[in-house]
């Protein structure tokens, strides 16, 4: 009995402790959830307060080399806008047998027109200009391929077709006043990659009169020095829109 007594009292004793004790551990556990609440709240707002400077202070800011770059592309629209070519109109002469296509933005224009059935195409390249200071260089030897180099020209694929099968190919040079044939080929329409078709012999090595025949027959067409002349013109005005669109362009890319 007084054991039990005695035990009893000592554990109406340590419940009462042990009650006290998990009381503080909770006490403590809140008070430190609290605490760390508390701080987590005060660093959101320090954050929150501090991410408008950081984003300022990380704003992208365009590098003084892009700025230098920006000013000479600005420089060289306004010396392109200063010249002449850039926003002449050529005016097509009368008799020009061909319909002019010019898409801005590429580099070549296409001819068509409908002859006695056919229907001839010509593609039209940027002109290959000479300003003539390598003149003196040329080698005197070679009368004919020295003058040609001293020559601005344009070079020409000339396209001549009947219905949907094959067409004869003209690789051409215009300079001013006349007309070289550089290559002569038979078309198909459709060809597969691994089918090579033989072009036939160097233009050049054909028969001389068969040379001359071939440049009558382009003639007849229209391809002829009066039409590429022009063609030169129009594509020396071209050639500057064409640059002063692009340098404008590159502005726009410099400034996003």
């Amino acid at each position: 009995m007084a054991f039990s007594t005695i035990l009893r009292r000592a554990a109406s004793t340590v419940v009462p402790l042990a009650v006290r004790a998990i009381g503080t551990q909770r006490n403590y556990h809140s008070s430190l959830f609290a605490s760390l609440k508390s701080n987590s709240l005060s660093q959101d707002v320090c954050w929150r307060t501090f991410l408008p400077a950081l984003n300022f202070s990380s704003a992208a800011k365009r590098p003084s080399s892009d700025e230098n770059l920006l000013r000479v592309i600005e420089d060289e629209i306004e010396c392109a806008e200063q010249s002449d070519d850039h926003n002449r109109v050529e005016e097509i002469p009368d008799g020009f047998p061909f319909k002019i296509e010019d898409n801005p933005g590429e580099q070549t224009i296409s001819l068509r027109r409908e002859y006695q059935g056919e229907v001839i195409s010509v593609e039209v390249h940027m002109p290959d200009l000479v300003t003539g200071e390598d003149e003196d260089d040329e080698d005197e030897d070679n009368d004919d391929d020295s003058e040609r180099g001293t020559q601005s020209s344009i070079p020409l694929v000339v396209s001549v077709s009947k219905g949907s099968g094959p067409y004869l190919e003209f690789g051409c040079t215009a300079y001013p006043d006349e007309i070289s044939i550089d290559s002569l080929s038979v078309k198909e329409p459709e060809t597969s990659e691994d089918h090579i078709p033989f072009d036939g012999p160097d233009f050049s090595d054909l028969d001389e009169n068969l040379q001359k025949a071939f440049h009558k027959y382009l003639e007849i067409r229209g391809v002829k020095p009066s039409t590429t002349n022009f063609l030169h013109e129009y594509m020396i005005n071209k050639d500057s829109k064409e640059y002063l669109m692009w340098l404008k362009n590159l502005k726009k890319f410099i400034e996003k």
